[in-house]
């Protein structure tokens, strides 16, 4: 009997529990739907399709390398998927589980006709909840309950081969879905990525042989100390047990400890599947509007806010689809505080710009900067781009994305305006940061007193 495997987020075939299941079931037919009606307003940006287009035509050629094939059709998944179930004849679909609102619709739509497998995380979190029942809102408890099923299981080895059913339906092609920018193509510089479950494996290799710095090195932008893997576990090319089994006991424990905190945003989900729009906590501050307020937005988006670390961040954004981890802080904190933006303008930019943009680790960190969160910083605390860019070493960092400033030495690069010496091109700084903070912590107090 034929057994339809329906792929969203996990596009491997090594520790595919889906894949496993069905391959020992009987023939196998792989589909993969692009759904851009069930996520609303959260279907997948143009990074992600740059990088989806690759990722499928790198999972097609694995699965003709093992006498298999990989189906594409686009609409309603819910609807896509049971229609291609009754034309390949499937008695039996499979999938991964996975925690988007979206998803979750979909696999409650489709019933009792889906079997789902646990692979997108270490442990299942709705087996990790409070005494209460409900899913765990703060990282602390819910690490040390994690903890209490760690390690986890050790991956399975992909299928050596796959049998294809003797008829399959008809396939959209790859290149009729548009996936890829071409007027303009601004996606030049993404050749720094190999989309697939053969460039997963070489990232996590790499990564492995330098863990035991990751800790020291994961905060200094200009050093290649952080994992680089976040888009590889995404999409899914790459499982979590994978990772972890990967990595040595000791040097290994912090970036395990990531791990965890990607099964936590899934907990937080489950708790409040609207994490991208909505505020956990509210704050209910007087976010800017109008024309002013848009021009800084612009100025952000295009890494021309006048602090150099701020300016880096974006710029690499823009040019490779990713940003360093203490990137990513610092240029929301910025959006947040210093230009007094909402959040969700942030949320949104990231989401269509980010090749690993996580719904639930994008909504979650966002908050956490915005200090609405379940779990997050409190809003007083203001980040100081030009002090965070010397205390971390960003010099070589914006020497890269921001070229106008190559030539300054250490000393004058993390604040060019402010040493006197910023070349001609280089925008003035939006706001002084004493009059952001000053403007920021003042709007918090109006806040909590209305």
């Amino acid at each position: 009997m034929t057994q339809l495997v329906w792929l969203r987020q996990d596009l491997r075939l090594t520790d595919q529990p889906a894949f496993a299941a069905a391959a020992k079931a009987g023939p196998v037919a792989a589909l993969y739907v692009l759904d851009d009606e069930m996520p609303g307003k959260w279907k997948i940006g143009g990074a992600q399709r740059w990088w989806l287009h690759h990722s499928l035509a790198s999972l097609a050629r694995d699965l003709e390398a093992r006498r298999g094939a990989l189906l594409l059709r686009h609409g309603r998944s819910s609807e896509v998927v049971t229609q291609v179930a009754e034309e390949c004849g499937a008695k039996a679909i499979h999938a991964t589980r996975h925690y988007e609102p979206w998803w979750r619709q979909a696999e409650a739509e489709l019933g009792e006709r889906l079997t789902l497998h646990e692979g997108d995380v270490l442990h299942e979190p709705a087996n990790i909840h409070a005494a209460s029942g409900e899913p765990f809102k703060i990282y602390g408890p819910y690490f040390r309950n994690l903890s209490k099923h760690l390690p986890p299981p050790e991956p399975e080895p992909a299928p050596k081969e796959l049998q294809a059913p003797e008829k399959l339906p008809a396939s959209d092609k790859l290149q009729d879905w548009q996936l890829l920018p071409t007027r303009p193509n601004w996606a030049t510089g993404f050749d720094v990525w190999q989309p697939g479950e053969a460039g997963a494996a070489a990232h996590l290799k790499r990564f492995a042989a330098e863990a035991g710095s990751y800790a020291e090195r994961r905060d200094l932008p200009a050093e290649v100390g952080t994992s680089n893997l976040s888009p590889y576990l995404h999409h899914g090319e790459i499982s979590p047990r994978q990772v972890w089994y990967a990595l040595d006991d000791v040097a290994g424990d912090k970036f395990r400890r990531e791990l965890a905190w990607r099964d936590f945003s899934r907990s937080v989900i489950l708790a409040d599947p609207e994490i991208g729009t909505r505020e956990q906590r509210p704050l209910a501050l007087p976010h800017r509007t109008g024309k002013a307020a848009d021009a800084d937005f612009v100025a952000w988006r295009k890494g021309r806010t006048g602090y150099p670390l701020v300016d880096a961040g974006m710029r690499q954004l823009w040019a490779t689809g990713w940003m360093h981890n203490r990137g990513r802080l610092v240029t929301s904190s910025f959006l947040v505080k210093h230009l007094l933006l909402d959040w969700r303008r942030g949320t949104d930019f990231f989401w269509d710009t980010l090749v690993d943009a996580d719904y639930g680790n994008n909504g979650q960190n966002w908050q956490w900067i915005a200090g609405t969160g379940f779990d997050s910083q409190p809003f007083y605390r203001v980040m100081a781009p030009l002090l965070q860019s010397e205390k971390f070493g960003a010099a070589e960092y914006i020497r890269r994305w921001v070229p106008e400033l190559a030539h300054l030495p250490d000393e004058d690069i993390h604040d060019p305006w402010g040493r006197g010496v910023a070349p001609e091109g280089y925008p003035e700084p939006l706001i002084d940061h004493r009059k952001a903070r000053e403007r920021a912590l003042r709007a918090f107090r109006e806040a909590r007193a209305a």
